[in-house]
């Protein structure tokens, strides 16, 4: 009892120093940083906060302090936090095109489906000239106040699950209700397949399978075992991976540009570094996420490549959508077909180089 108390001390006495260090390098810092994301501990998203903190912090030499706010302590939803990113009381904050969608209509071409091919696929193409692009257009459409840093990843690819059946072309998937978000280019990707697009609020969704409102959803594997939604019923997973799960990362142009160059240069790596630790996080996480899957009873097919080609054939109708609905439709799909020929050709030209 007496080496518990002794341990209490010394730890309360060690946490009590770490706050009053943090408050001290903060309040040296010659910029302070508020970064948000409305998830949790659990998420990617948090993973790459907490690298782009340590790289910001130590390559600035504490000129630099990044403070986190994780889930809606400053702001409760992407409409807040955007706005409150406009008006520099947050510094950096990160979305899903659903939650910028509104704002930034174009930045949903990475939700089409089938475009990218893989994960070298979309890294490549995320770490290069098209995140340029759409960072140029959101500086325009945004007077000059909000800047896209980079684009990572948060929870792997977006597949097709069901309480049915297999799915293992598109045929299979006609008539199934599937759960979408209350976004038009999911519910047109649904459409296209021939099943019914029906919005059900997360919160509802394990309810929503075992009552039959939905038989499937749009998800990738971490989001679905950590929601349990086997145990609702939820047993079949096709790995069509239909969409790469893109985050974008924001942050207030005016604060960035407020600093030295040479600070510039440390928050244009650290978000590099946080673009791979993102990239990495789901990776690592689906592991055990389809381990668990499995363990509980649930099937995971993986399409051929002729099975794949059928339903990006059959998701045509969405291009033609996104094309003929989004403001310059054209311009940004024909540029994400673009950036992923060129990344293709790349990886099958170090293919010819590699496999010798």
């Amino acid at each position: 009892m007496v080496i518990n108390k002794t341990l209490k001390s010394a730890l309360v006495g060690t946490l009590a120093g770490a706050t009053l260090l943090f408050g001290a390098l903060s309040s040296a810092a010659e910029f302070n940083l508020r970064a948000v994301a409305n998830s949790n501990e659990n998420d990617e998203d948090y993973d790459g906060l907490v690298v782009f903190k340590d790289f910001v912090e130590a390559h600035s030499n504490g000129r630099i302090a990044v403070e986190l706010f994780i889930g809606t302590q400053l702001c409760a939803n992407g409409t807040e936090c955007m706005q409150a990113l406009e008006d520099g009381s947050v510094d950096v904050f990160i979305s899903t095109a659903s939650g910028v969608g509104n704002m930034f209509p174009y930045v949903q071409v990475l939700d089409l489906p089938y475009l990218l091919r893989d994960d070298r696929v979309a890294e490549t193409v995320l770490a290069g000239d098209f995140t340029r692009e759409l960072r140029k257009s959101i500086l325009e459409d945004s007077d000059d106040r909000v800047r896209l840093m980079t684009i990572g990843n948060t929870g792997g690819w977006r597949n097709f699950a069901n309480t049915k059946r297999t799915i293992q072309t598109p045929k299979d998937i006609e008539g199934l209700k599937i759960r979408t978000v209350v976004s038009d280019l999911p519910q047109e990707l649904v459409k296209s397949l021939g099943a019914s697009p029906t919005p059900i609020p997360w919160p509802e969704l394990f309810t929503s399978f075992q009552t039959g409102v939905v038989e499937g959803s749009k998800n990738g594997i971490t989001d679905i075992m950590s929601m349990k939604f086997p145990e609702a019923g939820l047993k079949y997973i096709t790995l069509d991976g239909h969409a790469y799960m893109s985050a974008y990362w924001f942050m207030n142009n005016e604060n960035f540009l407020d600093m030295p160059e040479d600070m510039r240069r440390v928050i244009v790596d650290g978000f590099s570094a946080l673009q791979q630790a993102t990239f990495a996080s789901p990776k690592r996480k689906s592991i055990k996420a389809y381990q668990e899957f499995s363990a509980a009873g649930g099937e995971v097919y993986v399409p051929t490549p002729e099975q794949k080609d059928a339903f990006k054939q059959a998701a045509e109708p969405v291009y033609t959508w996104f094309k003929g609905n989004v403001k310059d439709g054209q311009k940004w799909f024909d540029l994400l077909a673009q950036e992923a020929s060129k990344a293709e050709q790349a990886i099958e030209a170090s293919y010819a180089r590699d496999l010798k």
